[in-house]
């Protein structure tokens, strides 16, 4: 039989010190998948199956956020172990959000915590627990429709942020990410595309039949300020969206972060050119001259009322996506929401 020490090799560094953490996590009532147990045996010991095959050989992809179950409900969640002392808000902001009555309110998007764990091994690290979600872009959008729902909500969510003084700052696709509605088998948290026991590809519903939430995660580099502080100027972080203007000269001047643009993934779809303006005034090379959130949602109401239901029904295509089979799976579906009178969208105008 393959030796525990063999077995843990497979691991990468960043797995092993999930492992290292597997029994102070499983004390606290959360359970790591088998791969992580200090016990852990790779199922294809002495088999001839291949470890890509099989649902323990499937390397997180992740630097520090791994999955687990809740132990007293089942409840499959995210991990996220940070260093307090490089992100000293994160933690604030993210129970702010949790807060009665902001956690009621339908637009708040930010990712709810259910629990933050002290590392007992360094008291500079902590475990953010949050709901385990999905890439907010795969499965590809089908419709039009559904590309309005999820914009719907990010403006929403954004706006969300600003109105209680709250910059994201980093507002990349990577962190925007959406909840399992679309799922008709749970998903392997460390690839998504096929199902938690990693037997068969995971199936899914379109958004239109079974509408996902989106979230925003990440507040790492996000700040609050006071109400009374109507022009906050910070020096530009890094973030991940490399194009934003700020990052391409003069970086050390300080700006509004409300002003900082934020990624949207539409560069990667045709059908959504509706869009483009407002999204071209929201990357203005100067940030003075970009609408706030407010000014950016209402615009984007007023283009939703101009938006017929044939166009919100059409399909909006993937660059990598268009095949005359994938055009007809389309216009099946389509019909089929029309009889079953499905609506193209599931946000309401506010």
């Amino acid at each position: 039989m393959t030796s525990i020490s063999a077995a843990q090799s497979h691991l990468t560094e960043n797995e092993i010190w999930w492992r290292d953490h597997y029994n102070f996590l499983n004390e606290k009532g959360y359970k790591l998948r088998n791969r992580y147990s200090p016990d852990w045996v790779p199922s294809w010991a002495n088999t001839n199956k291949a470890s890509i095959n099989c649902e323990d050989g499937v390397r997180s992809p992740h630097y520090r956020l791994l999955d687990a179950q809740r132990t007293r409900d089942g409840v499959r969640v995210s991990l996220k172990s940070i260093v307090i002392s490089r992100h000293p808000y994160e933690i604030e902001i993210g129970r702010f959000f949790c807060t009665s009555p902001l956690s009621e309110d339908p637009a708040n998007h930010c990712v709810p915590i259910y629990d933050v764990l002290e590392v007992p091994t360094n008291g500079d690290l902590a475990i953010i627990v949050m709901p385990l979600l999905r890439d907010a872009t795969e499965p590809y959008f089908d419709s039009v429709g559904e590309v309005v729902d999820c914009i719907h909500q990010l403006f929403e969510g954004l706006r969300f942020m600003h109105r209680h003084h709250v910059a994201h700052r980093d507002c990349m696709e990577l962190n925007i990410l959406m909840d399992g509605s679309m799922s008709i088998d749970a998903w392997h948290p460390s690839d998504q595309y096929m199902s938690e026991d990693y037997k068969r590809v995971a199936r899914h519903r379109t958004r239109t039949q079974s509408p996902p939430r989106y979230y925003y995660i990440d507040f790492g580099i996000s700040r609050k300020y006071e109400a009374s502080n109507t022009n906050p100027l910070e020096v530009p972080i890094f973030g991940g969206d490399k194009e934003v203007p700020e990052f391409k000269e003069d970086n050390y001047k300080p700006r509004n972060p409300f002003q900082l643009t934020f990624e949207i993934f539409l560069d990667h779809y045709s059908g959504v050119e509706f869009l483009s303006d407002l999204l071209s005034d929201m990357m203005h090379l100067d940030p003075a001259q970009r609408p706030n959130m407010d000014e950016v949602f209402s615009r984007f109401q007023v283009l939703r009322q101009g938006i017929s239901k044939w166009k919100l029904r059409s399909r909006v295509a993937h660059h990598d996506d268009s095949s005359l089979f994938d055009l007809l799976a389309h216009w099946a579906r389509r019909i089929q929401y029309i009889v079953r009178r499905i609506p193209p969208t599931h946000t309401s105008l506010s």
